[in-house]
């Protein structure tokens, strides 16, 4: 039988400026048309090729058969009932598929994006851990996940204001596609993002810490803590047993010493296991000497994991023993528990990848 599968089209948003414009030109074309692409995929974010009015027919045709515009294929979304939150479920070229949030509070809007499909780490308390592992994104898909947002509410007369790389996967052990496609939605000649609009968040590769704090940017580093003792965090993420606290702290104080940024840490709390007012302590003694932002988020719920959300009187309890220890700190509210907003809980629910769940 004949293969009838589609060739391979190079993912556009796989290419920086300078490669767009070296493969234009090897078609014969000015460089300057590069620049017009550039713009069309980045600021205008047109998603077809007819829509780049000022490139010529013969370039859209060239390119519409021999590259394609990444933008993922929408499968499946869960909107909350105040509208606040909204998750899409994107599949990608290949079938696989990936989880995307937008959420809104006042005048930001925020897309949460991932880094890989699945993830390598198994938290006990997360969906996506509890799915296993796939494989990395490359950059391009980094960064179509934020233009796929911002497309949204560009329709809408709005603009994407914040990303957080706190999807699906760890952003540290896919490095370099995190790290280009974060200065690809910061580039100020394309998307125009605001570099401390944009959050990384890891779970503490010690050594992603540290080339991170080499790269000379002003975005904010979160640290998925949830636990301020190695016996519990090692119950909780098992990559506390390559990397304790003791080291991922110590690459934390050089983070903060090297780049000067504040650094979050991130905790969900939960009932009966790491919200006890000694747990509390301990995280206050640990950030001694950090420049540190706690944020205190209440569980969201996994189907696998039995644990529950943190009770009100437990999470003001902690909250008043960072209060009391001067532990700069906010009590987030939970956005999206109907719609299982936490990352990977739609996409678990898919059958295999690609399955839809519910189209638009």
């Amino acid at each position: 039988m004949a293969d009838v599968r589609r060739p391979f089209r190079q993912n556009l948003y796989d290419l920086d400026l300078p490669t767009l414009q070296a493969l234009l030109e090897s078609w014969g074309e000015a460089p300057y048309r590069a620049r017009q692409l550039w713009e069309w995929l980045y600021i205008h974010l047109a998603d077809r090729f007819e829509q780049m009015s000022n490139l010529p027919r013969s370039l859209r045709e060239k390119l519409a058969a021999e590259t394609a515009i990444g933008a993922p294929e929408r499968i499946a979304s869960q909107l909350s009932r105040s509208g606040e939150t909204r998750k899409d479920l994107l599949r990608l070229a290949d079938g696989e598929t990936i989880e995307v949030v937008l959420m809104h509070y006042d005048q930001r809007h925020t897309a949460c994006i991932s880094s890989q499909a699945g993830c390598p780490l198994g938290c006990r308390f997360c969906a996506t851990g509890q799915s296993g592992f796939q494989r990395d994104l490359s950059a391009g898909e980094i960064v179509a996940q934020a233009l796929h947002v911002a497309r949204q509410l560009q329709a809408t007369g709005k603009r994407l204001s914040n990303v957080v790389m706190m999807g699906m996967g760890e952003p540290l052990l896919n490095y370099d596609a995190a790290l280009t496609a974060i200065r690809r939605l910061i580039d100020p000649q394309g998307f125009r993002l605001g570099q401390r609009h944009v959050t990384l968040s890891t779970a503490g590769i010690v050594p992603g810490i540290d080339r991170l704090a080499d790269e000379g940017l002003q975005i904010t580093l979160a640290v998925s803590l949830h636990a301020a003792t190695d016996d519990l965090r090692d119950q909780l993420l098992p990559i506390n047993r390559r990397y304790p606290l003791d080291a991922l702290f110590a690459a934390c104080y050089r983070y903060c010493a090297r780049g000067g940024r504040r650094i979050s840490f991130e905790w969900a709390l939960i009932d009966g296991v790491n919200d006890s007012p000694q747990q509390a302590q301990a995280l206050a003694a640990r950030l001694q000497g950090i420049t540190a932002h706690v944020n205190l988020i209440p569980l969201n719920p996994t189907p696998a994991y039995p644990g529950q959300p943190s009770s009100p009187q437990a999470v003001q309890a902690f909250s008043a023993v960072l209060e009391r220890l001067h532990v700069p700190h906010t009590v987030r509210t939970r956005r999206g528990i109907e719609i299982e907003a936490g990352c990977g809980q739609l996409r678990r629910q898919s059958p295999r990848p690609g399955a839809p769940l519910q189209k638009d």
